[in-house]
């Protein structure tokens, strides 16, 4: 072999080491780029957000894998999931002074992981901590009454004052809901008299409502019948009917009452025949017949004077006693008196 060929051959030796040389360096220093931290994987869930420097930068890393300068980048995730927070049992007074104690639910996500990784430094426990002090107020400006049947309305006082703040730290609540609400025994054994006083109000009302109806029902049935006889005989026939599917050995067949009216309409219709001619002949007999002559001779008799109307009443009350005489009244003598 010449001289240079050996010479050429170990140009081309040294050129591949010197490129393998450079390969080894580049692989180890992105791999220890790696190990510095210089790529990171943003999952699903999360958002990344990245400060340089301690500075914030204004655009949050979506999903997937991403690049930071090692030493220089710092990557923080904020999960962006809707988070469940149970809120701790509160004990309040309601406006209708009842003490009572009431637990809820908060239903929340971060919608703007910026402000949730700066202006707030944990905003779990802020929440947890605004829907605290804003389920105590609504307890304190509700009723009892409110609590228990109106939650709805709560639910929205309850989610608006939790929101008004949360809005500043990129929070949003989805929903927030009053899960139990525990009174003391006295009140429920109250709650449990009134509730049943109000079951056996109702069902007096229905009671006599039922009663009402059937009273009226009956009322225009009697009218039917009494426009038609003969409804009424039918209807007898039917309790007939019913009376006799009861296999009962003895059955009592009222008399009809129409029947009776029948003979009582008759009976008045004859006695009133009866009694009208006789009514007659009796004014006319006891009618005394007046004649002229009679009313003449009436008219002629001189009535009598009260002065001698008096002095004969005198004369029988006292008589004169003469001696040795009969008793006279007015001239004539009174036989079986004789002088003492």
């Amino acid at each position: 072999m010449s001289a240079r060929a050996i010479h050429s051959s170990s140009e081309h030796g040294t050129g591949h080491g010197m490129a393998g040389y450079v390969l080894i360096g580049i692989l180890g220093a992105l791999a220890g780029w790696m190990l510095l931290g210089g790529v990171r994987v943003v999952n699903q869930i999360e958002r990344g957000v990245v400060f340089r420097f301690g500075r914030a930068r204004p655009t949050p890393r979506e999903p997937g894998l991403t690049l930071l300068v090692p030493l220089v980048d710092r990557l923080k995730k904020v999960n962006v999931q809707i988070v469940t927070m149970p809120v701790p049992t509160q004990e309040g007074i309601t406006r209708d002074n009842v003490s009572v104690q009431v637990d809820a639910v908060v239903y929340f996500r971060v919608v703007d992981p910026l402000k949730a990784a700066i202006e707030v430094q944990n905003y779990v426990f802020a929440v947890e901590q605004v829907a605290q002090t804003s389920l105590r107020s609504i307890i304190g400006k509700s009723e009892l009454d409110d609590l228990l049947s109106n939650r709805e309305e709560l639910h929205k006082g309850l989610e608006l004052m939790i929101d008004s703040p949360a809005v500043g730290w990129g929070i949003e609540i989805e929903r927030v809901e009053i899960k139990d609400v525990q009174l003391p025994d006295s009140m429920k054994r109250s709650m449990s008299r009134q509730a049943e006083a109000e079951r056996e109000r109702r069902a007096r009302v229905i009671t006599a409502d039922g009663e009402f109806q059937a009273a009226a029902k009956l009322a225009d049935a009697s009218a039917i019948m009494a426009d038609t006889p003969g409804a009424l005989q039918l209807r007898l026939l039917q309790t007939v009917v019913e009376v006799a599917a009861e296999k009962n050995s003895t059955l009592v067949m009222p008399f009809p009452v129409e029947l009776l009216r029948f003979f009582e309409r008759a009976g008045g219709n004859d006695s009133a025949a009866a009694a009208a001619p006789t009514r007659g002949k009796a004014v006319e007999q006891a009618e005394p017949a007046v004649t002229p002559e009679a009313a003449v001779v009436d008219q002629a008799e001189p009535a009598v004077a009260p002065e001698a109307a008096v002095t004969a009443l005198e004369a029988v009350v006292e008589p004169p006693v003469a001696a040795g005489k009969p008793e006279t009244v007015d001239g004539a003598e009174i036989p079986g008196i004789a002088q003492n």
